[in-house]
């Protein structure tokens, strides 16, 4: 059986080389057959390899038309054809290692990053998770039925996802690291040492900024008050995954 894995992009921050490389570091790093899909409003500059797909429907009132709550989407049925587990990426993740052990772990059921920053409390993160098409299916009827109440009794997504499937699976934590609180040491020797890659981890994620080309060359967007804490030194293992 194929292992299936899709992504989702929208607008202009992230450009088609973003889905290119994530694709080319999938490749690398399954086993088996494989099918990779984007779900994008612009096929532009896409690889072949890759499957694309309109970005599914979903009814997202202003100011949340193109944001992470987009992913809710994905659990209408059917989503496409597709069908067994299914994983999601975000596209501004970095694939470095393995992700059979992804598929393998918990079959048939949600699983998901435990949210770094907020351990011990049930919450998933969403840059990477795995459920089964076709399962949980109300998560998608319940928004759509009345968005702007769910959108009202839950901060983010991946809120109201971790609330709704409470016995959900989480992967163990060295496999799926943060870039800025797993990786960047803390302050102040995120001046004097590089933020390393940690031997176990198979995928790194950005969330917020800095992303992927601006850790490769030690760029932190941040307000000047802040600069002095946020703030890593260029990863330099960046560039050896991040690749297509």
């Amino acid at each position: 059986m194929d292992k299936t894995i899709i992504c989702m992009k929208w607008g202009t921050r992230y450009g088609p080389e973003y889905v290119n490389r994530l694709y080319g570091a999938v490749t690398r790093n399954i086993t088996g057959p494989l099918r990779f899909v984007c779900f994008t409003d612009d096929r532009t500059g896409l690889n072949q390899g890759i499957e694309i797909q309109p970005l599914p429907r979903i009814t997202l009132p202003e100011p949340y038309t193109w944001t992470p709550w987009r992913k809710i989407s994905c659990w209408q049925y059917p989503l496409a054809d597709l069908s067994g587990d299914v994983m999601f990426l975000d596209i501004d993740l970095i694939i470095t290692g393995p992700l059979d052990d992804l598929f393998a772990y918990a079959p048939g059921e949600y699983c998901v990053i435990e949210n770094w920053t907020q351990k011990t409390r049930g919450l998933g993160n969403t840059s990477a998770f795995r459920f089964p098409a076709g399962k949980h299916t109300g998560l998608f009827e319940i928004f759509e039925a009345n968005p702007q109440k769910v959108l009202e009794e839950h901060r983010t997504e991946q809120h109201y996802i971790s609330k709704y499937i409470p016995n959900q699976k989480f992967w163990p934590v060295e496999w799926c690291v943060s870039f800025k609180h797993d990786l960047v040491p803390p302050f102040p020797f995120n001046w004097f040492r590089e933020p390393a890659l940690t031997p176990e981890a198979r995928i790194v994620a950005f969330t917020g900024r800095p992303d992927p080309d601006e850790a490769a060359v030690g760029v932190w967007p941040a307000p000047l008050h802040k600069r002095f804490y946020k703030h890593a030194l260029p990863a330099t293992w960046v560039n050896e995954h991040w690749k297509e």
